[in-house]
């Protein structure tokens, strides 16, 4: 019965999308399958029914179409369960609010469906984040961390282990793995229990031999490509039914590191033409000749992931196994494994893997971007990695909130960045300090008449609505600067208003013709006369502009914007990576910002003016100016990084 319960509980996932056209032919087929029937599987309500009932109720289309009663098993059955289980028939709460750094209570989720129907949580629950450290975590990864500790620690008060899938020492690094760790910790995540799959490689050596003895493994030295055809085609490897002795032996010259051992690799001898392509006999452990970052030249022979993941969860006592659906495939040879070897049951979940827009999340595509140059590093602020978007300028208790209002839901979409910007904009427009830049190829002299004779300084407010982040100096004086821009919409005798100062009145613009522009000359102003008028009402003009006293020490700063790394929305599998690159990405203006801005540290997040927000990336260095990274908003195109 648990198998048919699992079963209706993964098929939901069909049910979800807001398009009646999408969910019509499932809703036909549970409609069907509810033919006399008055539950889902057995006689009596499981959480097949619940899970199911839960998940059409939460969708408005799905549950306007069940009251219309044109599925007349399905609405006989929605009704039924709502009416003889009130009190399983409800949809799930919130998630829990939990307690953010100033005591203030934030709802993680917003609406997100967290009651997904975990089985078997009476005796505790014990989750698992297995990242191999071949390269930095990137957004995908964080969702699966969030989502597991979310599970672990918040919702079920259980453990959450952390363990390395260190099984291939051609890509680790201890750098990679060290990197993990910090970025973990970043997003406030803690393990109650570190390992490495390499603490078992005796275990799962003496696995693989279990195997091999009891017939359900085999050694095979078939040619990749044409291994590969053979599953695909459903075709047995000639050395299937190898003798259980020749099988050990070829493990052994395996082991050894032998010329003839290297030819060898063992697979799981479950099915030739499985359906399921991932049921086909996989291979389980293969011959790796480089030193391993832990174990050093100790082994030869490295299990696969799909080996070890369901030996050592086992092992280690996880209760639940949550990874993405790019799994779901394989979901039944992890359940193969664990029955061939006897080991205790692990239940699976499958959730939704984050995907974005124009961008990149495969490790190897990441790799190489990075070791071709076409990023720094990374954690380039193009780049899709926690550290890449945070040196962006994203808050990690924005990409907490973010992350965990997606939930743990099955439907696979390609979520914009957008909102995930605008998710970030709500946690930085209270604490990002106000300052003022002027690009240095855009500046316009102005001189105020009005102004006193001497320049003087102000103490102003950071911020108008939070006097918590101090004051700042505003120089004023009867020289100072305005934007090309600005400068260029006056009209003679109009009243405009300089922010932080006052009103001022339009007394002379003076311009000159640039000829090379077409067709009859752009006109670039070189100097405006602005007279002050500071008893005039700054809510009746229609014009508030930024400036800048000269008779200060005006910092130099590059403000840097960046674009998608791609030009595609998703790259298909027989698209070449380097055709689709974006040409330029980054893009970087000179800019002159009042002296406030000297003093400013790295990671320090700001507002300049009518600009934008930013994250300081480098500070004032005598001599080099500050250098400020773009923090997208959510509202402007071709901002945001891949």
């Amino acid at each position: 019965m648990d198998a048919h319960i699992k079963e209706w509980q993964d098929r939901v996932s069909s049910m979800t999308a807001l398009n009646l056209k999408a969910i019509e032919g499932p809703l036909a087929e549970l409609d069907a399958h509810l033919t006399l029937r008055s539950h889902i599987v057995g006689y009596s309500l499981t959480d097949a029914d619940t899970t199911v009932w839960r998940t059409l109720r939460e969708n408005r289309v799905a549950h306007a179409y069940i009251k219309q009663g044109l599925m007349a098993n399905l609405s006989r059955w929605f009704k039924y369960i709502e009416e003889a289980y009130p009190a399983s028939a409800v949809l799930p709460t919130r998630p829990a609010k939990v307690a953010k750094a100033g005591g203030e209570k934030e709802e993680m989720g917003d609406g997100a469906n967290y009651d997904i129907g975990l089985q078997d949580v009476q005796g505790g629950v014990v989750t698992r984040f297995p990242p191999e450290p071949s390269g930095y975590l990137h957004i995908g990864h964080a969702k699966a961390a969030l989502l597991n500790d979310y599970f672990a620690h918040k919702k079920y008060k259980g453990t959450l282990l952390l363990r390395f899938d260190d099984t291939n020492p051609l890509k680790e690094k201890q750098e990679f793995q060290d990197s993990i760790v910090e970025d973990l910790a970043l997003m406030g995540i803690k393990a109650d229990k570190v390992s490495h799959t390499s603490d078992y490689f005796q275990e799962l050596y003496e696995y693989c031999v279990q195997m091999l003895k009891e017939g359900t493994a085999y050694a095979d030295d078939t040619l990749q490509e044409k291994m590969r055809d053979e599953r695909m085609n459903g075709i047995a490897s000639e050395r299937r039914d190898s003798s259980v002795e020749e099988n050990l032996a070829r493990f052994e010259e395996m082991k050894k590191g032998t010329n003839e051992g290297i030819r060898w690799c063992i697979r799981a001898k479950i099915s030739v033409d499985n359906p399921n392509k991932a049921m086909r006999d996989p291979v389980i452990y293969r011959y790796s000749p480089e030193e391993h970052h832990r174990t050093g030249s100790t082994w030869k022979i490295y299990p696969t992931y799909d080996f070890c993941c369901p030996i050592i969860d086992s092992l280690e006592g996880v209760t639940h196994a949550l990874r993405t659906t790019e799994y779901k495939d394989r979901d039944a040879q992890y359940q193969w494994m664990l029955k061939a070897l006897r080991l205790r049951h692990v239940h699976n979940w499958d959730f939704a893997r984050m995907n974005f827009v124009r961008t990149l999340l495969s490790k190897r595509k990441l790799t190489r971007i990075v070791d071709t140059g076409v990023v720094w590093g990374w954690d380039d602020p193009r780049m899709p990695t926690v550290r890449g978007i945070r040196r962006r300028g994203m808050t990690i208790p924005a990409l907490q909130e973010f992350i965990l209002k997606q939930g743990p839901s099955k439907n696979i979409v390609n979520l914009d960045w957008t909102t995930f910007w605008a998710t970030n904009k709500k946690h930085i427009d209270p604490i990002a300090a106000r300052f003022t830049a002027i690009a240095s190829d855009a500046k316009v002299p102005v001189t105020v008449t009005g102004a006193r004779a001497a320049p003087y300084t102000e103490e102003k407010d950071k911020h108008a609505k939070n006097k918590t982040l101090g004051t700042k100096k505003v120089v004023y004086s009867s020289s100072i600067l305005l934007e090309q821009g600005d400068a260029a919409s006056f009209a003679q005798d109009e009243e405009i208003t300089l922010m932080n100062w006052g009103n001022a009145i339009v007394r002379s613009v003076s311009n000159s013709i640039n000829p090379l522009s077409s067709p009859a000359g752009l006109k670039t102003v070189t100097g405006v006369e602005l007279e002050l008028h500071l008893q005039g009402d700054v809510k009746k003009t229609s014009k508030k502009v930024t400036w800048l006293s000269t008779d200060q020490n005006l910092t130099p700063v590059d403000l840097v914007d960046f674009d998608f790394l791609i030009t595609k929305d998703k790259l298909e599998g027989d698209d070449k990576l380097e055709d689709f690159l974006t040409p330029q990405t980054e893009f970087r203006t000179h800019a002159l910002a009042d002296c406030n801005v000297a003093e400013l540290k790295e990671d320090d997040i700001i507002q300049f003016d009518r600009k934008g927000y930013f994250r300081v990336d480098k500070p004032f260095e005598r001599g080099e100016p500050v250098v400020c990274f773009q923090i997208p908003t959510g509202k402007s195109k071709g901002v945001v990084p891949n």
